[in-house]
C-alpha cells in the first residue's frame, strides 16, 4: 500500500537520539552512529519525530510500506524495554532531560569565598574544616549539550541560560559559582559540532519564556561561532532577551569587552 511515512537522511543525521525520545511507538533506533528506521510497520506516520530533529535529516514521504501494525509495536515495546532495561532506547541516557537537585543550596563550602569578589581568598587556620569539603556543583539540568538537549524541556522556564564554550570550564577554575549558578547550562563547540546552533537556539528562544541570557566564550577565533549563533537566534526568534557576552583567555583570566 502507499502511505505517508518518516524518511531519515543518513547524511544530514548527527545520532542524536532525539527522534528515538520523541518516537512513541519505538520505531527508531541508533544504529553505528545514526538513527534509522526499524521496521515500516512501526511508523503511524504521524512524525511526533520531526520537530524534536536538530539537523532536518526526518522528512516525510509517501511510498510503498506495509501497513502500521498496533500489535506488531506493542511487541517491539516491550522487547525494547527489556533489552534497555528501563534506559533511553538510544543507548544514550544523556539525551533524558532531568533536574538535579543538590544539597546546601550552592553555599561556599568553608566561608571562605569573598561574596564580594567572587574569588577564592586565603582561608584563616582557625576556620578551616578539620575534613576538606568538596565544592557543591552548581548544574541544574541534565543533558548539557546543545544537541542533545530538547526544545520542550521544562527546565526552560522563567530560566537564565548559559550557554558556553564547552573549554570554558577548564580554563575558569571558579565556573560553577560565578556562571552556572542559578542559570541553566547549555554547552557546544562551534568548531567540532558540525551543526548549525542558530537553528535549534532560535526555537529555544521561541517557544520558551527566558529570562536572560550569558554567552562564555574562549579568546580563540573559532569561539567566536557560538555568540554569532546566539546573536543570530535571538534576531529570528523575535525575542527582546537581555544578552551578555563574556570572553575568557586561555589562562583563564576574563577580557574586557
Amino acid at each position: 500500500m502507499i502511505r505517508q511515512i518518516i524518511r531519515i537522511d543518513q547524511e544530514k543525521c548527527d545520532g542524536c537520539g532525539l527522534c528515538v525520545l520523541a518516537c512513541h511507538e519505538a520505531a527508531i533506533a541508533v544504529i553505528d552512529g545514526k538513527a534509522r528506521l526499524l521496521h515500516d510497520k512501526y511508523c503511524d506516520g504521524l512524525g511526533n519525530c520531526l520537530p524534536v530533529c536538530p539537523s532536518g535529516a526526518i522528512s516525510f514521504e509517501e511510498r510503498e510500506a506495509v501497513a502500521y501494525d498496533e500489535a506488531a509495536v506493542e511487541a517491539n515495546l516491550k522487547s525494547r524495554q527489556h533489552e534497555t532495561d528501563g534506559k533511553v532506547a538510544c543507548g544514550c541516557p544523556s539525551a533524558e532531560p532531568e533536574m538535579l537537585r543538590h544539597k546546601g543550596g550552592g553555599e561556599e563550602a568553608c566561608g571562605c569565598l569573598s561574596a564580594d569578589s567572587k574569588t577564592i581568598t586565603q582561608c584563616d587556620d582557625s576556620k578551616k574544616p578539620e575534613l576538606p569539603v568538596a565544592v557543591e556543583s552548581q548544574l541544574r539540568q541534565w543533558p548539557v549539550q546543545i544537541k542533545l538537549v530538547a526544545y520542550d524541556a521544562p527546565f526552560f522556564h522563567n530560566a537564565g541560560v548559559l550557554i558556553a564554550a564547552d573549554c570554558a570550564a577548564y580554563v575558569y577554575g571558579n565556573f560553577h559559582q560565578d556562571y552556572m549558578k542559578d542559570r541553566i547550562t547549555l554547552i557546544g563547540c562551534p568548531k567540532l559540532d558540525d551543526v548549525d546552533y542558530s537553528q535549534k537556539l532560535t526555537a529555544y528562544f521561541q517557544r520558551n519564556t527566558i529570562s536572560s541570557i550569558t554567552v562564555v566564550r574562549i579568546e580563540v577565533p573559532c569561539c567566536g561561532g557560538i555568540v554569532s549563533a546566539v546573536k543570530t537566534a535571538l534576531q529570528k526568534s523575535g525575542k527582546s532577551i537581555p544578552l551578555q557576552v563574556v570572553t575568557m583567555s586561555i589562562d583563564g583570566k576574563i577580557l574586557p569587552d
